[in-house]
């Protein structure tokens, strides 16, 4: 492929989250972080809740999506990233985020002797709130806000 650039597209069951021409992206994979650049070989991961992170040619601008887990597939410089949910960091709201991040540690904290199953899916939110706290806490450090 003659130009350096990787063609993202960050879909959730809802919507396009976001799509973009990129030269770099940073993913939250199963077996670790994991950053493709331009004519990668081919790669299918599954993802975990953590931060994508998009930069461009020049590294002038940088874009960062808090994912909740799927799949990322990544052949001839076009990355398909189908996940769970995703949310770009201009549309978190900080204030949700901490309330349910707080909702989330209290349900943990009384769910400590409760079954394994009903602690995993309380323990997997608060990974997710976490990822879009961190996400959002970064965007708005950017913008100076």
């Amino acid at each position: 492929m003659d130009k350096k650039i990787i063609k993202l597209k960050v879909v959730t069951p809802e919507r396009v989250v976001y799509e973009s021409e990129i030269y770099q992206v940073t993913l939250p994979t199963q077996a670790g972080e994991v950053t493709i650049l331009p004519n990668h070989r081919s790669y299918i991961a599954s993802l975990k809740p953590g931060e994508i992170i998009t930069k461009s040619e020049k590294g002038e601008e940088e874009i960062s999506l808090a994912v909740a887990g799927g799949f990322v597939e990544f052949h001839d410089n076009s990355l398909v990233v189908l996940a769970d949910e995703a949310h770009r960091a201009e549309e978190i709201d900080i204030e949700e985020v901490e309330k349910a991040k707080k909702r989330a540690e209290d349900i943990k904290n009384r769910v400590i002797q409760t079954d394994e199953m009903e602690y995993a899916r309380v323990a997997a939110s608060l990974e997710i709130e976490m990822a879009k706290l961190k996400v959002a806490q970064r965007y708005m450090k950017r913008r100076g806000l």
